[in-house]
């Protein structure tokens, strides 16, 4: 390689890093931002102007206040049932259903698999949808949230595509032994596919996490609120002033530093399980997407 061609090379990769350095802080400022925030004090957040790099006078009194909200211990129970139940549901289903659609003898597979796709791009509106859900009798309950959205098609398709790239072989080899289609599914393939099986819990945790759309739709009673909810009322509505009616300061400062804990909060638990799946993340994906 001659010299010019090594200057180059450095210019390109010095370019690359720079522009993937600023996109990283771009993207990690927000965080380190509202987190700053929430530890400041109150006044001195109201005041500061530009930039922040720490914290303003260090206070924990938006944290007390926020734990000592029912509202929201009450929202996290929910949710934590929503995402644990939910997602338990979300994987057996998705599992079995990619499971029969990978089969290669399975009868009118195509049109099955057309039809499922067809979801992807149609479907019956949010008005049916909310008729169904009062006609069986799951509105207000937290089984609203979670029984109609039981299988995402897209991560059906992913999890469809990884169990078809397991070797023929494998299960030609459990029948000889005399597997059934539950041994098989549940002792070869699933096995198998914990990379993949991995990324989509955490698609489907990601998504019953953040879900509020349709849990406002559905729940009526303010003791079936998930967390979301109760962030959205913080953030929008600014409905802070039970949690700081009764403290020192001016209400609307205070409440300044709440909606920042509460965000924290709120988004801490799911980024915590990141690092632990972010192994599986380029393998799973990729599995799911290469044969098919």
């Amino acid at each position: 390689m001659s010299i010019q061609s090594k200057w180059e090379e450095r210019i390109f990769n010095a370019v690359i890093y720079t522009v993937l350095t600023l996109l990283m802080a771009a993207t990690i400022y927000p965080l380190l931002h509202v987190l700053f925030a929430s530890f400041s004090d109150a006044d001195q957040i109201v005041s500061h102007e530009g930039i922040l790099w720490r914290p303003l006078g260090f206070n924990l009194e938006a944290y007390k206040l926020v734990f000592s909200n029912s509202a929201i211990i009450v929202g996290y129970g929910n949710t934590l049932f929503i995402v644990v139940v939910g997602v338990a549901f979300n994987l057996l289903l998705t599992a079995l259903g990619a499971f029969v659609l990978s089969r290669k003898n399975v009868f009118w597979s195509k049109w099955i698999m057309f039809g499922i796709l067809f979801t992807m791009f149609f479907s019956g509106g949010l008005v049916p949808m909310y008729l169904i859900v009062k006609g069986v009798g799951l509105l207000d309950t937290l089984w609203s949230v979670i029984i109609p959205f039981a299988v995402s098609t897209f991560n059906l398709i992913i999890m469809r595509t990884a169990f078809a790239s397991i070797p023929d072989a494998l299960e030609e080899s459990a029948k000889i032994d005399g597997a059934n289609h539950f041994v098989l599914l549940f002792r070869i393939i699933i096995p198998l596919s914990l990379p993949t099986l991995a990324v989509i819990a955490l698609y489907y945790a990601v998504d019953k996490w953040n879900g509020w759309f349709y849990a406002s739709i559905f729940l009526k009673d303010r003791e079936l609120f998930p967390l979301q909810i109760i962030l959205r009322e913080i953030l929008i509505s600014n409905s802070t002033d039970s949690m700081s009616s009764g403290t020192s300061g001016d209400m609307f400062q205070i409440g300044e530093t709440i909606k920042y804990a509460t965000i924290v909060v709120a988004t801490l638990p799911i980024l915590c399980v990141y690092p632990f799946l972010q192994r599986f993340f380029i393998k799973g994906v990729m599995v799911g997407a290469v044969k098919g």
